[in-house]
């Protein structure tokens, strides 16, 4: 459009129109190439302003991903963390119950885990205050009385829940 402009201007000025309705014309013509210029260059502004601000929001979005990228990233190494110390836990655990498992008798353990197999994982649970901790309903007179008098080494369950009672000095007996 600019080029036209010139060249059309170039003619006017140059004096190789010589008829006045050429003349108009080529002045009109000029003169709307001028409008339609100055119209496109408003355009091409606008867009460029669009374009500036979408560069902007680009540009926050992504902090705004790398920031929660970080926290992921943070997240997923302290879950790394906590797995190792909760897999190194659990191998330690294993192997101090083997031991355990080692000086008690077979049919207790076999009693123990059917419990424990039947009650989610739970097959014995400390007497607390005359309280099963494992159902957590204390235990009636007659029931204490039944645990009071049997021998120490005698397997005492819970009424209630049918797990095994550790008796301990806080047994309340």
């Amino acid at each position: 459009m600019r080029q036209r402009a010139a060249r059309d201007q170039q003619r006017l000025d140059s004096g190789a129109v010589t008829s006045p309705k050429d003349l108009e014309s080529l002045q009109h013509e000029i003169a709307s190439l001028a409008k339609r210029q100055g119209d496109l260059e408003d355009v091409v502004l606008e867009v460029m302003e669009r374009r500036e601000a979408a560069q902007e929001r680009v540009a926050e979005l992504t902090a705004r991903v790398d920031a929660i990228q970080a926290k992921v990233d943070d997240a997923v190494a302290r879950r790394d963390t906590a797995t190792d110390e909760i897999d190194t836990e659990a191998g330690t655990v294993t192997k101090e119950r083997e031991l355990t498992v080692a000086d008690i008798p077979a049919d207790l353990l076999k009693l123990y885990d059917r419990i424990r197999a039947k009650e989610g994982g739970i097959g014995a649970a400390r007497l607390y205050q005359r309280r099963c901790e494992g159902c957590r309903l204390e235990l009636n007179i007659t029931e204490l009385n039944d645990v009071r008098a049997a021998a120490a080494d005698t397997v005492v369950r819970c009424e209630s829940c049918g797990r095994i009672l550790v008796r301990t000095p806080d047994s309340g007996l």
